[in-house]
This record gives structure tokens, sequence and C-alpha cells, in this order.
């Protein structure tokens, strides 16, 4: 979307009684989330929702991309050096890639995904960015232009003041956004932390359909670990590597995790040809999701229940649409979704949701809002925990999707950020000393209530298998009635 002063003129014109409405519903105690919001934060939800609810015009995938991958430059507490990798000459890490798929289509411990296909991608060099916090700078100091990539790495480092580094996934629902559009988020990130933030240019969907963006994870972070000659980083240790992402980043920072275990769980030696060498491929120090999409099926209920507090709209409410046809949707042949094939839906390295197997995963901070997602994020959370796994729970009432970003004025989005960077320090300087602790946060007081980990769903194993299923029928048979451009519009999850 435009960001100049004249695109926000002509899109807020014609809300004005619409705002106006909103503000005195709000102000006379009349709205049902009075109690929770404060009148900036209605405000924000409800042009959101007006603006991606059922009445709102789908835009096509292309013209969306190009808005959302957009560089809008680097300006402010914020420095960006962009690097990029050449694909190794072995194709062994692609290939056991292909073989974790293919052996988790069976295992009767998952959702069933025997019949999953998925398109045999090639591998792609490493594109990212390396994304510091800029300090003791106003907002709208311009970026320094004459330095080189390497220069800006280097003076990156030289705020660094603590060994963490994230790995970073963006959101987007597998299909917009970019680092480019990210850096005020992962300078954010860096400077919670102490560290430095690798941000993923993964390849998106549709073009570039599962397990390309997966493909483009685990390749960055064996490239985090054996750095090939000339990189600017030094070998990073896998006890100070945290896999990151909010909503479909994720969706693949959890798969990435899930990848790695099945890669253990059946390959003895743990080890892979890359760039010249037999290297292993460890567990990282922890994962940091923010209100994370784990069920791509979008089928259980709070999808529907929550919508409420949040501005995403329901598979209800965008049923019958589609998005215009452009040069990257409709494909051929038809597909399910944007990201997949419909048969693929429930494979665990898709939806992690599917996956029951989380022993020897690293701790996990799980921040989200009483949102759509809340179901499949609770699930997760509580069967790690049950297999010993120690997760921490930050669960924010009434707020929306990834409200942290949305709403960063709220002092909710702060104690997410102060709590978020405590955690990744403790997971890389003390990790015995992280332990799992689950607190629900009160909306306007932020008073917190702790709640049991290994209870935080209703909802059995089996019970989300079936719903699972029941909606991965859905998408496939709304598909073969109408054909490819069938295929829903979705909201950058």
């Amino acid at each position: 979307m435009e960001a100049s002063p004249s695109a926000l003129v002509k899109l807020l014109v014609p809300k004005l009684p619409f705002m106006l409405k909103t503000a005195l519903l709000h102000t006379l105690w009349l709205s049902e989330t009075s109690t929770k919001w404060d009148l900036r934060t209605e405000l924000t939800i409800k042009i959101l929702r007006s603006m991606l609810g059922p009445d709102a015009k789908p835009s096509s995938i292309t013209k969306q991309q190009r808005l959302t991958t957009k560089d809008p430059g680097v300006k402010g507490k914020v420095w960006a050096s962009k690097v990029r990798f050449e694909v190794p000459e072995e194709d062994d890490l692609r290939q056991l890639l292909f073989q974790a798929i293919e052996d988790m289509k069976d295992l009767p411990e998952y959702v069933d995904a025997s019949d999953a296909t998925y398109t045999t991608v090639e591998s792609h060099p490493v594109e990212a960015e390396w994304s510091g916090y800029r300090a003791n700078v106003p907002d709208s100091e311009p970026d320094p232009t004459h330095l080189s990539e390497k220069e800006r790495y280097e003076h990156l480092m030289k705020e660094v003041t603590h060994p963490v580094t994230v790995l970073y996934f963006h959101g987007g629902a597998m299909y917009l956004l970019d680092p480019a559009t990210y850096r005020p988020v992962t300078s954010k990130i860096a400077k919670a932390t102490g560290g430095r933030v690798f941000s993923l240019r993964y390849r998106l969907s549709p073009q570039n359909p599962f397990p390309a963006a997966l493909l483009d994870a685990l390749t960055a972070y064996l490239t985090l670990l054996y750095p090939p000659a000339g990189a600017p980083h030094d070998p990073i240790p896998a006890h100070e590597i945290i896999f990151g992402g909010d909503s479909a980043g994720g969706t693949l920072a959890t798969a990435l995790l899930q990848t790695i275990l099945q890669i253990r769980r059946t390959k003895s030696s743990n080890t892979v040809r890359f760039n010249g060498k037999n290297v292993e491929i460890p567990i990282p120090a922890a994962l940091i999701l923010t209100s994370p999409w784990l069920d791509v099926t979008r089928s259980l209920p709070s999808i529907e229940g929550l919508a409420k507090y949040d501005y995403l709209p329901t598979p209800s409410q965008v049923h019958g649409k589609s998005y215009p046809h452009c040069a990257a949707w409709p494909v051929d042949p038809p597909r399910a979704d944007l990201y997949c094939n419909g048969s693929a839906l429930c494979h665990p390295l898709v939806s992690p949701l599917a996956a029951k197997d989380w022993a020897g995963a690293p701790p996990i901070f799980f921040s989200l809002g009483e949102e759509m997602l809340r179901d499949e994020d609770a699930v997760l959370a509580q069967r790690v925990a049950r297999q010993g796994g120690k997760v921490v729970w930050r669960e924010f009432e009434a707020m929306p999707h990834c409200f942290q970003m949305m709403l960063e004025h709220l002092e909710a989005s702060h104690l997410h950020l102060s709590e978020l960077g405590e955690f990744c320090r403790k997971a890389v300087e003390k990790p015995m000393g992280v332990k799992s602790h689950a607190v629900f946060i009160k909306a306007k007081s932020l008073v917190q209530h702790e709640v049991d980990v290994e209870n935080l769903s209703e909802l059995s194993d089996g019970e989300v298998e079936i719903l699972m299923r029941e909606g991965r029928k859905r998408l496939e048979e709304r598909v073969q009635r109408r054909g490819s451009d069938g295929v829903e519009p979705r909201p950058m999850l």
C-alpha cells in the first residue's frame, strides 16, 4: 500500500463518517471493545477490518506483491546490510529436505499426509539483510549512502552488545512482504536483544510453492553456521542462533525446526555435504514466535470465534470470492492454496500444527493476542510443554493478530518487546535458566494471571486432526468446483 500523504488522504477521507461513528460509540462506552481498547486502537482495528473485510474488493496477487515488497529505503535507527550467497555446488541439502518431506507423509503420529504432492523446487541463492539497531540518531536521520554493504555490516556489528543472532522470517501469508519492509521490526528486535538479525528474503508463493521457502530457510541456517568464503560474518554457533517469525514467518520458523528434528530422528550421522564439507545440522538455541500461523487450513474454532478482537476476515466472510487473474494467478495445474497443493495442506512441514512429535525442541516463546489464530498456537504450545519442552506463553487479552507491530503505541507492545529480548538473552546466556511459564495479560492494566502451560486449550489432538482434515477437504472441493482461480483471498498473515 502506498504510504504517501496524498494516498493516505485518498484512503481515509471516504471513511470519515465511519471513523466519527466509531469514535462516538467508543466514547459513549457503546462499543463491545470500549473497555478493552483505547480510542486509537479501536479506530485502527475497525479501519483495517473495513479494508480487509467481506466488502473489500481483492487486488491481484501481482499488485499486492508489488506494493508490499517495494523497498522504502533506510533511515533513522536502522542498520541494514544486504547479502547474497550463491547456491552450494552440492545438491545434498535439497535432497535431504525432499527425503524429510517423504518420510513424514506416512508416520502414524501425524495427520494423514500420505497423498501429499509438492513441487520439486530448485535451490536458490540466499538473499537476506543483516539488520541492527542504530543508536543515537533521530528517526529522520538519512542512510549513510556512501558506505558499502560490508562497511554497513561493520558499523552494525560495532553496536551489537550480545551474541544473540535471530534468523528472522517475515509474515505476509507466504506470498507478501520482504525484509526491506520489515526493517522497523527487525531493528527493534535487535535493540531488544542487543544482538543482530538475519532477515531472510525467502521465495514467495504462488510463483514459488512449497517447499521453496522452507529450502531457503534451511539453506540460510546452514549459511549462518558455516559461511562460505567471503561472507561478512564468522561462523555462528547454533547455541547463539534463534529462529524468529511472525504470522506466516512463524509457519516457516516452526516448519524449519520440525525439519531439523525429523532429520535428526531418521539420519544417524546428522550431517550433510554443504559448501565442500560434511557438516552437522544442530538444534538452534530457541524460537520466538509472534502470532504464529500454524494451520494453513484455517480450521480451528478461534478462526471464527475470536474475530471480534481481530481485523482479519474469517473464512466465512471471504467464501465465494477469488483473486483477480494476473501473471501469478491462477496456476496450471490448479492448486487449492497459494502456498501448496491441496493434498499437502495437512503435511507437518506445511501446517506445523499437524506435527505431533516435538521431542528435542529448544525453548519456544509465544506472544499473541486473543486472536483468530489463538487455538492453533495454544494447541502447539501445550503439546510441546507436555513433551517436556520449555514454553514461555504470553497471551494479551483482546489484542488482534500481530498487535505488537500494528499498535506500537500500546504498553502491551512495549512489554512484548521487553519480554522477547529477555527471553532471547537468557536462551543464549543461560539456557538452563529458561523455565516454562504462561500468563494471560489483561488489557489496559497489563495485570498478569498465570495459566497452566500444559492446558491452554480444551481441544484434543484427535479433535484437531478431524478439524484439519475437514478444512483440507473443503478447500480441495472448492477448487474442484471452481478451478484454481477459486482460491479465496486471505490477509497478510
